[in-house]
This record gives structure tokens, C-alpha cells and sequence, in this order.
């Protein structure tokens, strides 16, 4: 406890440095927000697994080591380094980011509709203040599906993607974030802070992708705020392979105004040790939402999917589809919670998770929750946790394949329910590679025990 007390007194003399310092050029409004968000940190620390919300989930790795706080981008990397992970087909808007700050050296943007923004936060707080102050912090706050984790984020964010689509506007080329973590003498905490405003009928799909280019470990703490306006139609698709010995807690939350459309995707297979926390509220009538996720963890790794869907509003719809393939001794958490408030008539929810364990030493601890207040409603969640279906492998050997790749094609099979939901090409195609490399290495790691 002293050295975990040590650590966090270490992230509050830093602000107050960073205070001194000119706070990053925050505006006024960002500014008290900063101050609001460390003192809440200061309350709060780091959560632990006496938190319902975090029983199956411990963080103290995290809460005691003395990450060192990303202060500039790492301009040595090679464009090389960056060759696997970039979308090429269809050609995308690319922003990339190293320990958590922005480099316009490894960066692509082709021209954009009139009006639409893709930046680097720390440029749009200086170009787009306006937007900032309107909707930077507003949404996801200190409490609840972050807790500790997404007040010292706020109190710190200098850099991460912004976007802005105006009202009407159609972005047809996906945007690429791309966050890259290197090796650094110190273990690094990067912290990017995201936001992407979606206004009035306009249109996009975004990629947020996570990966480690070492094997040291670090941490990356992010945080995604997302508004949809009237109309507006975002796919929001996040993919966290970070190193082996990394860790990720990754925060977004969506808000949704009427008649909005939001579509996740989620695959997870990076990292020592993975939370993902999504959230969306319904502000609108008749608002759509469909959460995709795919975790895949091996060996020692654990991975966490907190969801959390708030039906504030009438007619609006939603759906979850959350698979999880776990090899080794891997360990995963699955916690999805609907919210139908008593003003949400005619809410449609259903919500599903599924999990395959393909070795004796995987768990899985899941939890599938409704809070219904409303009448007129209809909900439906379930979970299931099981092992390849034997039946089903000896049917596929019957058609000629072996034991082996009977196994590799259900499992596959499996998966590519999530998978196909991404509507890029070649991501899914890229996917599906990394995917089947993790299962291949698997099967061959059991066969050698």
C-alpha cells in the first residue's frame, strides 16, 4: 500500500509541475476541468478489486510502478516500422501517434470534404477551441466505467486525434489512428485523449488501433469521447494488439442524439493485461447502436469488456455480440449492462456472449445485466462458456480433414461472426491472418506440453 501511495503522490506532484508549466496551453474552461480531474484522481486513485466493477480485474501491477509520463513524440521511429499496421485499400486518412503524442512524419492525410477536421488534439486546441471547450471532457467522466483511470487521463491530455465531421458531410476513406508504443529506458505511461464529433447527418468510419513495437512494458491509458448528432452514422472500430508485457486501459464513451447510428467493433489480443470500458447513452429518440467485440488472449494474458448501454430515450435499439477464444492460462471478463430508464418506451436490446475455451487452464467470468424501468419494452440477454463441440469436429473429419484443422476451421468459424461486421476489407483480411497465427501457435504450444 506505501508503494502504491508513493506512486500516485508521484502523478500529483507531476500535475502540479505540469501546472507550472503552462498546463499544455489549456484554455480556461480546460483548465478548471484539468484541476477538477486531478483532485478526483487524488480521491480516487486507482481502482481496486474491492470495486464491484473491478472484483475479477487487479490493476496493482499498474498502480505501483512508476510509469514515467510520455513528454514528446518519438521522431527517430522509420516509416518501416509502421508497414503492417497501416490501412492501405481503400487509401486512408492516417494520423499516427507514438507514446501518446502526435508525429506528423509518420502521418498521412488525403484531401478531406469542406469543413472536415482531422487533427492532432494538441493543434485543435489551438485552432479549434471552440469545438473543444464545447465537447472536450464532457462526457466521459472520472466516475463510473474509468474511475481513477479517466480523471488522471484528463488532468494530463495534451495530444490525440480530433475529429470533426460538419453537418451532412460523408467521409468515404476510412480515418486511421494509429497509437504505437516503442521502448524507452523507463517503463512510459501514454496518455492519448480522443474526440470525434459526428454533426447532423454526416458520416464516417474511424479505426483506433493499439500496438507495441517492443517487448518492454509500458502503459496506455486512453481515453475516446464520441457525439453523434441528429442522423449522423459512425463506425467506430478499435483493435489493441499491444506487447506482451503492456498495459491497456482503454475508456470510450458515445452519446447519441436522435436518430443516430453507431456501430463498434472491439478485437482484443495484445497485452499483459487489457480493460476495455465502452459506454453509450441514448440523449435522442430512435437512436441505433450495435457493440461488436473478439477477444482472443493467450498464455498468462487477461482481458476485461466492461459495456454499459443507457436507454435514456424512447425507440431506440440496441445490440451486442461480445465472442471470447481463450488459450493457455488466459483469463477474461465479460460484464455488459442495458440501462432502460422509465422515460425509454419501446426499447429494443439484446445482448450475447459467447466463449470458447480451448484449453483446460482458460477462464471466464461473465456477467450479462438488464436494469429495466420502463413497461413497454423487450430485452433479452444470455452467456455461454463451453469447449469445441466434438460432434461438430468428427462431422467436419468425416468430410476429410484431420483432428487438427476440424478444430482450426470451427474456431475460425467461430470468430468470424465478430469479423465480418468490419466493413474495411482489408482489415478484416488482416484480421483474419493475425487471428489465425494466434490459433496456429496455440494448437502447436498444447501439442508440445
Amino acid at each position: 500500500m506505501t508503494e502504491v501511495a508513493t506512486v500516485k503522490d508521484t502523478y500529483l506532484a507531476a500535475f502540479e509541475a505540469f501546472e507550472r508549466g503552462g498546463a499544455g496551453g489549456s484554455p480556461g474552461g480546460l483548465l478548471g476541468l484539468r484541476r477538477e480531474a486531478i483532485a478526483r484522481f487524488a480521491e480516487q486513485g486507482f481502482p481496486t478489486v474491492r470495486l464491484e466493477d473491478w472484483k475479477y480485474t487487479s490493476v496493482a501491477p499498474i498502480a505501483a510502478t512508476a510509469f514515467r509520463l510520455a513528454d514528446g513524440a518519438f521522431d527517430s521511429l522509420p516509416a518501416e516500422a509502421i508497414e503492417a499496421l497501416v490501412v492501405r485499400e481503400p487509401v486512408a486518412h492516417r494520423l499516427v501517434f507514438v507514446n501518446g503524442r502526435y508525429s506528423a512524419k509518420l502521418s498521412s492525410l488525403a484531401p478531406l470534404p469542406a469543413g472536415a477536421r482531422v487533427a492532432s488534439l494538441a493543434e485543435a486546441l489551438i485552432t479549434d477551441a471552440a469545438v473543444l471547450e464545447r465537447h472536450l471532457a464532457r462526457y466521459a467522466g472520472s466516475e463510473g466505467i474509468g474511475y481513477g483511470f479517466t480523471a488522471l487521463n484528463t488532468a494530463f491530455a495534451q495530444d490525440g486525434a480530433f475529429v470533426h465531421l460538419p453537418s451532412g458531410v460523408r467521409v468515404t476513406e476510412p480515418i486511421h489512428l494509429l497509437f504505437l508504443a516503442t521502448s524507452l529506458t523507463t517503463p512510459v505511461l501514454a496518455q492519448p485523449r480522443n474526440l470525434i464529433v459526428a454533426d447532423r447527418g454526416s458520416e464516417a468510419t474511424i479505426i483506433e488501433r493499439y500496438a507495441g513495437l517492443g517487448d518492454d512494458p509500458y502503459c496506455t491509458n486512453a481515453v475516446t469521447e464520441i457525439v453523434l448528432g441528429e442522423g449522423a452514422a459512425l463506425e467506430h472500430d478499435k483493435i489493441e494488439q499491444e506487447g506482451e508485457l503492456a498495459f491497456h486501459v482503454g475508456t470510450t464513451q458515445v452519446v447519441q442524439a436522435r436518430d443516430s447510428t453507431f456501430t463498434s467493433g472491439s478485437i482484443a489480443f495484445g497485452g499483459r493485461l487489457t480493460r476495455n470500458n465502452l459506454r453509450v447513452r441514448f440523449a435522442g429518440a430512435g437512436g441505433t447502436c450495435a457493440l461488436n467485440g473478439l477477444y482472443v488472449p493467450h498464455g498468462g494474458q487477461h482481458v476485461d469488456n466492461h459495456t454499459l448501454i443507457e436507454h435514456a430515450q424512447p425507440r431506440c435499439t440496441s445490440r451486442q455480440l461480445y465472442k471470447g477464444v481463450l488459450d493457455g492460462g488466459a483469463h477474461a471478463v465479460f460484464n455488459g449492462r442495458v440501462i432502460v430508464r422509465q422515460d425509454a418506451q419501446h426499447t429494443d436490446a439484446h445482448q450475447t456472449n459467447k466463449n470458447l475455451l480451448l484449453s483446460e487452464g482458460a477462464e471466464v467470468d461473465t456477467k450479462p445485466q438488464l436494469e429495466i424501468f420502463a413497461d413497454d419494452v423487450r430485452c433479452t440477454h444470455g452467456a455461454a462458456v463451453g469447449q469445441l463441440d466434438e460432434d461438430a469436429v468428427f462431422y467436419i473429419r468425416s468430410r476429410g480433414l484431420d483432428t487438427q484443422a476440424a478444430r482450426m476451421l470451427l474456431t475460425s468459424g467461430f470468430m468470424s461472426d465478430v469479423i465480418n461486421r468490419i466493413t474495411v476489407a482489408s482489415i478484416r483480411e488482416e484480421l483474419d491472418g493475425l487471428l489465425l497465427a494466434r490459433l496456429r501457435a496455440g494448437q502447436a504450444a498444447r501439442e508440445t506440453r
